[in-house]
């Protein structure tokens, strides 16, 4: 069944992104314990800002959504072609991204300038952003031979190493932190260094798997294929592209704004990445391959009830951790990273960037299934169209409210566009496929906000037992273990109204767990 590989394929992303993510929450604390929301933390997270940009566009989207889709369509048709189509990417991809990681730290000034125009009243500081930047270019690389080795092994069904491998960009970034800060004249040189080498291992985890499957990397000449992915991929990064200047705007505009604003915006965002990452990402990855094989074999009724059944089961497993992280967002910035020189005030300013991110999380994890839709009918335009009225729209508002919100207006248009964009991709794929019944959602979507409502309201009540708790930086353990509890209450607690009031979704997961 469909379903089933949809759930079973999602469960294995999920579960090893919740690995990569809490990893990164480590990181994130580490860097938060050593660097606080500081002016050197800004330099650092400007300069980030190209990596995570790479791995949006590379690691989590824009080649294996174009990849899969042909090569799903040859493994019909010829499995052993697959394997040269294979071998031509990565000739490609050494040879023309090789050229562009070179390009990219000659311009590495140029980049910081248009990236923070306002670092370049400090000299000492755009300098340091530009040696950061030119340390972490060659992650392009890495991510980009990583990204082609996921996109083989989940055209294969092999979604857990794939969505593992992030862990060790994280584990390294760590080690290189802690270990080896001291080693540097500037010890936020270990960040980026430590982020480079990541990116390497993390495409090298995935090596052993790749081989065994039959595949292999090596010298081949062009093939045919290649054009009719660079054809689906260039549209596809565009895409990506635009929903990561939404970013880029954010970080642009809050160089502008007091000192320590491009660190909120990035912790906050960072945090709604959990949901986004885990599930967003997971449900969109594991749709792809399924319903790219409908496309191949001309099952179009299989393609709209399989979409159907994502939709709702990304928004059954989305609704909850949205609803935790508006109601508990204090407690959560507080025990994940008030510690150091991150005070108090950084974590009230992190939480309400938070709150107002939180509000466009359904509509980006909706956008990046209805996008895995459109992408395995081969049709990489229309999502270009959305997000760029989503970016247009992201820009204009964002300037509008700035200036009386400051950086949680930055926050907020971000999710004001991410929404619009959700609706423009819904109305267009309705239009492209009449049958679909966005309404068949709806019952779904009620019972999941009511369950999260309910359940995460007495988790609240249970951190709001001692309010002093999430106001200073000691009694890290405790605040872990009440946080904790809070959550693994709100957890159960969804569950269990879930099933009482018969969610579909809930049903059918424990219906596959009695059967197997």
């Amino acid at each position: 069944m469909a379903k089933g590989r949809i759930v079973k394929a999602a469960g294995a992303i999920s579960l090893a992104t919740s690995f990569s993510r809490i990893l990164g929450y480590i990181k994130d604390m580490i860097l938060a314990k050593y660097f606080g929301a500081t002016g050197l933390s800004d330099v650092f997270f400007v300069a980030f800002r190209i990596p995570n940009l790479l791995r949006e566009l590379f690691a989590e989207g824009s080649m294996s959504s174009a990849v899969i889709p042909v090569l799903k369509e040859s493994q019909v048709k010829n499995p052993e072609e697959t394997k040269q189509i294979v071998k031509s990417l990565f000739t490609f991809i050494v040879i023309v991204v090789g050229i562009i990681t070179l390009l990219g730290i000659l311009f590495s000034p140029l980049i910081v300038k248009l990236i923070a125009p306002g670092f370049t009243a400090n000299e000492e500081k755009f300098q340091l952003t530009v040696l950061l930047t030119r340390i972490m270019f060659p992650f392009l690389l890495f991510i980009s031979l990583a990204a082609l080795t996921m996109g083989t092994l989940n055209t294969n069904n092999i979604f857990f190493i794939p969505a593992l491998a992030p862990c060790f960009l994280n584990i390294v970034t760590i080690v290189a932190v802690v270990g080896f800060s001291s080693f540097f004249f500037n010890p936020i040189i270990s960040v980026a260094v430590g982020i480079t080498l990541g990116g390497f291992v993390q495409w090298l985890i995935q090596v052993p798997s790749f081989y065994k499957n039959g595949f292999k990397f090596g010298i081949a000449r062009y093939h045919p294929a290649l054009k009719k992915i660079a054809i689906l991929v260039i549209p596809t990064i565009l895409s990506m592209t635009v929903n990561q200047i939404n970013i880029f705007v954010s970080t642009i505009l809050a160089s502008f704004l007091p000192e320590g604003s491009v660190t909120y915006l990035y912790y906050s965002m960072r945090l709604i990445q959990l949901p986004i990452g885990i599930f967003g990402v997971a449900v969109g990855m594991a749709v792809l391959p399924t319903l790219s094989g409908h496309i191949a074999e001309g099952k179009r009724d299989l393609l709209i009830k399989d979409f159907i059944f994502a939709l709702k089961f990304l928004f059954f497993l989305t609704i909850p951790s949205t609803i935790g992280l508006i109601m508990l967002k204090e407690p959560i910035v507080n025990t994940l990273f008030q510690r150091g020189v991150f005070d108090l005030n950084a974590t009230i300013n992190t939480a309400s960037a938070l709150l107002f991110y939180s509000f466009g999380i359904l509509g980006t994890v909706g956008s990046r299934t209805i996008t895995a839709t459109f992408y395995s009918m081969q049709n990489t335009k229309t999502p270009v169209a959305c997000a760029t009225t989503g970016m247009l729209v992201n820009i204009g508002v964002s300037l509008v409210l700035m200036k009386s919100m400051k950086h949680n207006g930055l926050a907020l248009a971000y999710s004001i566009a991410a929404t619009v964009q959700f609706l423009m991709l819904s109305i267009l794929l309705k239009r492209k496929i009449q049958e679909i019944a966005f309404s068949s959602i709806i019952p779904s979507f009620i019972k999941s906000l009511i369950a999260s409502l309910v359940s995460i309201g007495i988790a609240k009540l249970i951190c709001n037992l001692n309010p002093n708790i999430w106001l200073h930086s000691e009694q890290m353990l405790i605040k872990f273990l009440w946080l904790g509890f809070a959550i693994t209450v709100a957890i159960v607690g969804y569950f269990v109204l879930c099933y009482f009031m018969k969610h579909e979704e809930l049903s059918y997961i424990l219906k596959k767990i009695r059967r197997n």
